[in-house]
């Protein structure tokens, strides 16, 4: 969804930064860098060729939201994740989502804002309309949904509130975690990992919830953003439950 790349960038990072962490969370949550390997910046450093700095920066940006630890003769080393690690982030992020979405009706969306947002539910929407799903369809949902969120999040200009939630990000979102996050994976049938032809239930109704929350962010009822907001990623939560603890 490239129409969307300008708005993913985050603000608490330059670009080569965000490049070199964005690549690293997705290495480490899907699996790719197992817990106990050990993160080098040289060595990251020429395999991406970037400069040490932006990895170093990169580095201690996840060792703050608990993905790598940091040993002063150890290095970095990533860090091993539980079922109830993730679940118990999702809890928290539900509780500092809402409370975003709430504070970004009350501190108002610039119409500019408040129309990307709008793009933003109206591509997933046309996504789950087409009524087809795959790995790559699951993908393009889910970078849009990660953008509909973080728009939310950026909305009120709370730097305290956008480092918490960061604090939260155990899992980001890039595809479904019952199939794409080990830790959850593990404890999934093989039958629930499977990816349907067609949108599963969940998508739809987490379109669904991103619809009620823009109709609220558009009506300019905080209460409404706020609660609808935190039950929409709770509802990740549940799911996650229901099939990985059964």
């Amino acid at each position: 969804m490239a129409s969307f790349g300008a708005a993913s960038s985050e603000p608490y990072t330059e670009p080569a930064t965000y490049t070199v962490l964005t690549h690293l969370r997705e290495q480490i949550v899907l699996g790719r860098l197992p817990p106990g390997s050990k993160l080098r910046a040289e060595a990251l450093a020429t395999e991406m060729n970037v400069s040490r700095t932006p990895v170093r920066s990169a580095l201690a940006v996840l060792s703050a939201e608990g993905l790598v630890s940091y040993g002063v003769n150890r290095g970095y080393t990533v860090q091993s994740m539980k079922l109830s690690d993730i679940l118990d982030a999702i809890e928290v992020r539900a509780q500092l989502e809402g409370l975003g979405a709430r504070l970004s009706v009350e501190m108002g969306w610039t119409p500019e804002a408040l129309a990307e947002v709008e793009r933003m539910v109206e591509r997933g929407g046309a996504i789950v309309a087409a009524g087809r799903w795959s790995e790559a369809i699951e993908r393009d949902w889910y970078a849009i949904n990660r953008l509909f969120h973080r728009a939310i999040q950026l909305a009120p200009q709370n730097a305290v509130l956008r480092n918490a939630i960061r604090m939260t990000l155990l899992y980001p979102l890039f595809g479904d975690p019952a199939r794409l996050c080990p830790t959850v994976a593990d404890h999934v049938p093989l039958r629930q990992r499977e990816v349907p032809d067609a949108p599963p239930e969940f998508i739809r109704a987490s379109q669904d919830d991103h619809e009620a929350i823009l109709e609220a962010i558009r009506s300019g009822d905080s209460a409404a953003a706020g609660a609808l907001m935190t039950e929409h990623v709770l509802r990740t939560k549940a799911r996650i439950h229901n099939i990985a603890t059964r």
